[in-house]
């Protein structure tokens, strides 16, 4: 038998790593439109240092994965203590941002308190991702911070999001609103308190050390476009820019919105539901800087729409190797979609936007700050969760598994999953091929 993948991501090299020792798969191919794999888990450099597509940092709670994931970068790996920060009106406010409150104006810390205290929403059942914040932290933290930093970071109203990505968050305890008022700062989110990350290389360090374990059975053809699909009684037929590929057994790792257009057999209501699906992409920038105002931290939340950016990131912090001498780099992330402003700008009007960004939150004090930029845009970055998605995606994936078509992947299974969920999902379904 033999198997074919589409897209060169972490998730289609897992999958082939898991699946290469079954004897009765012969051959797997994986095709890749991009000149080399790892999708968003590629790795850049500009003027000797090296980045990532956002901060990739190696956690999970599934211990069995995350030890895999760690075996992979066989001692070309730090443990790094998280340090991430809220920038509210220039004061460094620890993550999560209701841990602590005492970092606030008073004004600020007062209305967070009171309206957590005495919440007229605690008792209704969310039905969206606003009403979830409102119901769990109330009007003062959702309004300071939650809401704000989500529509700029999704470009999309909360009201209209579902609650699949923060449901599981959990309500704090009124004692612990009233600490982090009082100045006694909580750590939360303990699973990710600590992470990893590989020494040198950035985070395609880890898809090379996958790329490394595949045997002679697994292929990876880069630069491969896929052009269309189709099925031919049990046989899929792949046709792309470097000619023909056929298999038995397909899995996607492509967005599923473009399977839906390259697959020939798929009918009208399925491609229109594909179009319905909603996404971001993602500008990311690296300005290389002479003064250091972020200090011992990583990543900073910037929720002030009058900032373009929101996320900045010290590369720094990752190691000694992601440090040029005498300056500091900072990694700027910037959501959109297509035909918005953001997408018709400029690269250079972007990077003058986001020096002026920098200006605003204190990080430069001058455009003669600057040593150097960077700048890259890419298409696929974070799946939105509206209120159609979930039966959206149901109505797909049942499509797909009756043609049988594997989904995988952030973007094969538009489901928002972090690099350890990508590798779990992928073990899962070699478990189950």
């Amino acid at each position: 038998m033999k198997l074919t993948i589409l897209g060169g991501g972490l998730s289609a090299i897992s999958l082939a790593c898991f699946l290469q020792n079954r004897e009765d798969i012969a051959e797997i191919n994986i095709l890749e439109k991009e000149d080399r794999a790892g999708g968003l888990c590629r790795t850049f450099e500009t003027n000797g240092i090296e980045y990532d597509v956002g901060p990739h940092i190696i956690f999970s709670k599934d211990k069995e994965i995350l030890d895999f994931m760690n075996g992979l970068l066989e001692g070309n790996i730090a443990q790094i203590r998280r340090s991430n920060r809220i920038l509210h009106q220039k004061r460094f406010v620890q993550y999560p941002f209701e841990n602590d409150l005492s970092k606030l104006p008073e004004q600020d810390k007062n209305y967070c308190v009171n309206a957590f205290l005495h919440n007229p929403y605690e008792n209704y059942d969310a039905q969206n991702m606003l009403q979830f914040f409102l119901k769990t932290f109330g009007e003062g933290i959702t309004n300071t911070y939650l809401r704000p930093y989500n529509e700029k970071i999704w470009k999309y109203d909360p009201s209209f999001m579902d609650t699949q990505m923060v449901d599981r968050i959990p309500k704090p305890p009124k004692e612990d609103i009233l600490c982090s008022a009082a100045g006694e700062t909580v750590e939360g989110y303990l699973h990710q308190l600590y992470f990893t990350y590989p020494q040198q290389g950035g985070t395609e360090a880890l898809v090379k050390a996958l790329i490394k374990r595949l045997s002679q059975k697994v292929k990876i053809h880069t630069g491969t476009e896929v052009l269309s699909v189709k099925k031919q009684q049990d046989i899929f037929i792949i046709e792309t820019t470097k000619g023909s590929f056929s298999s038995e057994r397909l899995v996607s790792t492509m967005p599923v919105n473009l399977l839906a257009k390259k697959y020939e057999n798929t009918p009208e209501d399925i491609r229109k539901t594909a179009e319905e699906l909603k996404y971001n992409s993602i500008v990311i920038a690296v300005v290389n800087v002479k003064p250091d105002a972020a200090k011992d931290n990583f990543a900073f939340m910037i929720a002030d729409k009058e900032v373009k950016f929101h996320r900045l990131s010290k590369l720094d912090f990752l190691g000694s190797h992601y440090h040029k001498e005498n300056s500091v780099s900072y990694m700027l992330e910037i959501t959109y979609r297509k035909n918005d402003l953001t997408d018709l700008a400029s690269d250079e009007e972007i990077t003058q936007q986001i020096i002026d960004g920098l200006q605003k939150i204190g990080f430069i004090s001058s455009q003669e700050d600057v040593n150097f930029t960077d700048l890259k845009r890419f298409e696929y970055a974070y799946v939105i969760y509206d209120l159609n998605h979930r039966r959206n995606m149901d109505k797909l994936k049942d499509y797909f598994k009756g043609e049988g078509i594997n989904l995988n992947g952030r973007f094969g299974s538009f489901e928002y999953l972090n690099m350890d969920a990508v590798i779990k999902q992928s073990k899962q379904l070699a478990d189950n091929f």
